[in-house]
């Protein structure tokens, strides 16, 4: 009972527009019970539009910062309400459920929902769909029905926005034609085409795209270069380091800088480790002195990788020898 009315005082609090919503609440709503469930969504209707919508930017900042919370079950409830921003963030709020049953529900919003936003979400979403049935980690059929229904939006008249970000799903696919539509893609001149190929080359785990995405790291326009650095991170391009180094000095884009943190966390190496430790000393901005931390902790844990895939690599080439020494013995 005591849970039951702290639930309502939460409700009564973001019912009240002359205060603002306490972002300490917001846990409340994580693994929602099925009764606390029930009274959120008849409170609902009676919620300030803009408080919504304020609310789900909240819950899906948090759900990004803190991987112990869930809103999945308010995630599912609101995919058929009636503001589509509202059914965009409710799509948000699910990105880290894996529940084959949202797979056709994503497919039908992309195909038919009435509004933008939401459609949008839905393709990225199905991105991550693509990349568990790549890990066999979803039933086939579903795996290639996402595929298909990214295809056919990318290869559409749909809203360039919309094909774009199919684009960008289809780069976990190891399907012949996402591999041709990233290519496509990539060679044309419009600068978000080329942008979204990137960052749907470095979404696919597949080291053949490295030349173009080398290529690109020193473009003129920033969208062109913010994804290359972050694709040439996710391949984790060793050829990639001295470049992105390189560009400390000469890069005024704020998202482009941090990109070029990132990736080098993502590529390791001690020169990658003596650089963001000197640019951790000179730090007096507190943002970017966390930022960095965590880039730190993020090339550690790559070095770490990078050791293992060495011993990995020698075991393999022993291996090698000992077969070829006991064929000459035969």
């Amino acid at each position: 009972m005591a849970q039951q009315t702290s639930f309502q005082s939460v409700l009564d609090s973001l019912l009240d527009t002359k205060k603002e919503f306490p972002s300490h609440y917001l846990p409340y709503f994580s693994d929602i019970d099925p009764g606390s469930l029930k009274s959120f969504l008849e409170a609902w209707p009676r919620i300030q539009p803009t408080r919504k919508l304020l609310l789900l930017d909240q819950m899906g900042s948090l759900l990004d910062s803190d991987t112990l919370v869930s809103f999945d079950d308010i995630g599912r409830a609101l995919l058929t309400d009636s503001d589509g921003e509202v059914r965009a963030r409710a799509i948000r709020l699910l990105a880290e459920s894996d529940d084959p049953k949202l797979v056709p529900t994503f497919i039908d919003i992309l195909q038919n929902d009435t509004e933008l936003a939401p459609r949008i979400e839905a393709a990225t979403l199905l991105g991550e769909f693509v990349m568990l049935g790549e890990l066999d980690e979803l039933p086939e059929k579903l795996h290639h029905d996402a595929e298909d229904a990214l295809l056919a939006i990318e290869s559409s008249e749909e809203k360039p926005g919309l094909r774009r970000r199919a684009l960008e799903s289809l780069g976990f696919s190891e399907r012949p034609e996402a591999m041709t539509v990233i290519q496509s893609a990539f060679h044309r001149e419009d600068p978000e085409w080329k942008a979204s190929a990137l960052v749907a080359m470095g979404r696919s785990n597949d080291d053949g795209w490295e030349e173009s995405v080398l290529s690109m790291l020193l473009s003129e326009d920033p969208r062109i270069r913010l994804a290359a650095v972050e694709a040439a991170g996710e391949l984790r391009l060793s050829a990639a380091r001295p470049i992105l180094l390189g560009m400390f000095d000469e890069e005024d884009d704020d998202d482009v800088i941090s990109a070029i943190i990132w990736s080098l966390s993502n590529i390791g190496g001690e020169e990658a480790r003596v650089y963001l430790l000197n640019l951790l000393d000179q730090s007096e901005d507190d943002d970017l002195t966390e930022f960095l931390e965590d880039a730190l902790s993020n090339l550690d844990f790559t070095d770490e990788l990078n050791h293992f895939d060495l011993l990995a690599l020698d075991e393999d080439e022993n291996m090698i020898e000992v077969d070829e020494d006991e064929e000459d013995e035969g």
